[in-house]
């Protein structure tokens, strides 16, 4: 199983990207999606997450201007960010729950940078 995650980069303040993380290998099922995030200097925190069944939490640093969706028949998460400020900068990481010929998940994406400037 190996994860693939894109879309980070570089974007001014109030601007907006989208993330992707796509699950590729023998995969039986998938759970619990979610992303994190770690700023230099600080823990890794979780940003988003949603359930198999739909359900999402978001940290309160980022209700109201990040979106998680899920597309199964991809196995892959979404994270829609607006309205970015310069305190969303770090790396984000893609954490899948995943059913697979070689066990039971979590698994981790590798990271996308994202850099937002005021």
């Amino acid at each position: 199983v190996q994860l693939q995650a894109s879309g980070g980069g570089l974007v001014q303040a109030g601007g907006s990207l989208r993330l992707s993380c796509a699950a590729s290998g023998n995969i039986f099922s998938i759970n619990n999606m979610g992303w994190y995030r770690q700023a230099p200097g600080k823990r890794r925190e979780l940003v988003a997450a949603i359930t198999n069944g739909g359900s999402t939490n978001y940290a309160d640093s980022v209700k109201g201007r990040f979106t998680i969706s899920r597309d199964n028949a991809k196995n892959t998460v979404y994270l829609q960010m607006n309205s970015l400020k310069p305190e969303d900068t770090a790396v984000y990481y893609c954490r899948i729950e995943i059913i697979s010929a070689q066990g039971t998940g979590p698994y981790w994406g590798q990271g996308t940078k994202v850099t937002v400037s005021s």
